[in-house]
């Protein structure tokens, strides 16, 4: 069997140690640096077609590369080839599904950048709107503050105070609850501050249709504020606009323009970067199976991009088809591909193996955490885990898996 893993956000290199698990597993792995092996965007100045290589062709030839190499080495192709990626990863995953629907028999995309077109200019929404002025800034000592009134409105929504949100969509929180009553304090959001937390929690729109171009952060991601709201914005969207949309290495990120900027990037990036197609139907009439997942803490990639990408799936394929070769688990209290506070250490590819090689199509994934020792079922999105109200909160046999009323 033949197995890729993910790449790194920034670089796209490969993940080495995800190459060594795949090994002791007994499979055949391949890796490809995408086209380029330094970080940042400059890779593809006045290089159109390096972005070629870096948004789908890259991973294909290195597909069909390493499948000739297994052949000629053992005799035989791999029985089955996988996928399993997180953030560029989960876009390289889509985009494979989607593209070259014959490469994968199995695909994992987790927490995928896969509207890449909109992504990078919501990368810069965030910081703008604490950098608006001097006054909007809310300074990282203030985040435990924000991220404590979160989890007193909305904790018990879900049955059990432990510290994560199961289901943020249903959060309500406003930050005008903590607003100062005097003097700025580090308990408290300024007035200034407490706008600047609402366009944090509200989806980027467009400045003249008031067109919705990418959802937001999610109440329960506030202690990993600092990737986007932080004092500088990072860098892949910046290196986007400066080398890949302007090719000015001089671009300053505080005058983007949400209008032109967007229509711009769009153009760029939607025929050779986004992986938003929904038509997945050559993908799975060969019977591919793609298991998605997203943390709701992701403090890096609006968590309900994943939802709406499943959702335009289930809208183009009707829901049986979708659900036949397609899965999504919304992770809760999950940052960017790993860590926070919830359960996020799970076998996913163990659960694709058996899906894709004896039909078990997984429904619930059991997952943990071992600082508290903790164990929760993941559930198929729009289902959310619900205590039965009868032993430990700490044991995922005390859970089932429920749509929220």
């Amino acid at each position: 069997k033949i197995y890729s893993p993910m790449t790194h956000p920034r670089t796209g290199l490969k993940l080495f140690p995800a190459l060594a698990t795949a090994l002791a597993r007994g499979y055949a792995t391949a890796s490809t640096d995408t086209g380029h092996s330094t970080p940042g965007g400059s890779f593809a100045l006045n290089h159109p077609e390096k972005l070629v290589d870096f948004g789908h062709r890259a991973v294909h030839e290195m597909t069909v590369q390493a499948k000739a190499l297994i052949a000629a080495f053992y005799g035989n192709q791999p029985s089955k080839s996988y996928w399993n990626g997180c953030s560029t990863g989960g876009r390289q995953g889509l985009m494979s599904a989607q593209r070259y629907p014959s490469d994968f028999d199995g695909i994992i995309a987790g927490a995928p950048a896969n509207y890449m077109s909109h992504l990078q200019p919501w990368s810069l929404w965030v910081p703008m709107a604490v950098h608006q002025s001097e006054a909007s800034y809310i300074p990282p000592a203030k985040y435990p503050i924000i991220h404590k009134a979160v989890l007193e409105a909305c904790d018990a929504l879900d049955g059990v105070r432990d510290g994560v949100l199961e289901d943020p969509t249903r959060c309500h929180f406003d930050p005008k609850t903590i607003e100062c009553k005097g003097a700025d304090i580090t308990s408290c959001l300024t007035p200034p501050q407490v706008e600047a937390a609402r366009k944090i929690y509200s989806p980027m729109t467009h400045p003249r249709t008031g067109l919705k171009l990418f959802p937001a952060l999610e109440p329960g991601s506030e202690m990993g504020w600092t990737g986007l709201a932080g004092p500088q914005p990072m860098g892949i969207p910046v290196d986007t606009f400066k080398y890949m949309v302007h090719a000015n290495p001089n671009w300053d990120w505080k005058a983007i323009d949400f209008d032109k900027d967007v229509a711009a990037v769009e153009k760029l990036f939607a025929p050779i970067i986004d992986a938003v197609n929904p038509n997945l139907s050559p993908f799975f009439s060969r019977g591919g199976k793609l298991l998605m997942y997203h943390g709701w803490n992701d403090q890096l990639i609006a968590p309900r991009n994943s939802v709406d990408y499943f959702d335009t799936v289930r809208y183009t394929l009707g829901t049986a088809k979708t659900l036949d070769a397609m899965r999504l688990y919304m992770v809760p209290g999950m940052g960017h591909c790993n860590g926070g506070d919830g359960t996020g250490t799970f076998d996913v590819l163990g659960n694709l193996e058996r899906w894709v090689e004896q039909g078990q199509a997984p429904d619930t994934i059991q997952a943990s955490r071992t600082n508290p020792a903790r164990t929760r079922p993941l559930c198929q999105w729009p289902k959310i885990a619900v205590y039965s109200g009868i032993g430990s909160t700490d044991d995922a046999a005390n859970f089932t898996c429920k749509v929220a009323p």
